[in-house]
């Protein structure tokens, strides 16, 4: 699976190593880019055979991509992800798609006018315990829910850019 869509990614760090992980293992990773050349070079040794590169114009503009993934800071994903959409690319980024409504709205238009596809990563949307939740709820198993409460008792990285609220979509 996955031979034929080469696919970069930007953002080598915190969460960034996990999307590296799998898209090697799905073999269709073909580029590594982040700002940091010393996170670089570790990648470098990992993983021989990839490209790898500081400069997300030059990556985005590479025609033997297909498609981008996307894990760097929050504040960057509106402009990266922009960008990426007008160079003809599919894309997958990182939660949350945009610090401002008006932005995720219009990355949103922006894929649909270019017939591109743009995926945000909520890795709790498909855990089991929300998928039960979610059918339970829909089956009226519950009857009439007004409002879920829940505790997360990981709080992973505190960050100050963003809501763990987002983490969630409806």
């Amino acid at each position: 699976m996955g031979n034929n869509i080469k696919i970069a990614h930007v953002g080598a760090g915190y969460w960034g190593k996990n999307i590296i992980r799998n898209l090697v293992e799905l073999n269709c990773l073909k580029i590594i880019c982040d700002n940091n050349q010393e996170t670089l070079k570790t990648y470098q040794k990992q993983y021989p055979k990839l490209a790898y590169n500081t400069d997300v114009d030059h990556v985005l503009a590479d025609k033997s991509i297909d498609a981008v993934t996307i894990a760097t800071p929050a504040s960057t994903h509106f402009s990266l992800v922009r960008k990426a959409l007008q160079a003809g690319l599919d894309v997958f980024v990182e939660k949350p798609l945009a610090l401002k409504s008006e932005e995720g709205e219009e990355l949103a238009e922006l894929a649909r006018v270019q017939d591109r596809i743009l995926m945000i990563g909520h890795i709790l949307r498909y855990h089991p315990a929300i998928e039960k939740a979610k059918e339970l709820i829909e089956n009226g198993m519950l009857g009439r829910v007004g409002y879920c409460y829940s505790n997360r008792l990981n709080l992973g990285k505190v960050r100050k850019e963003e809501n763990i609220l987002w983490r969630i979509d409806s």
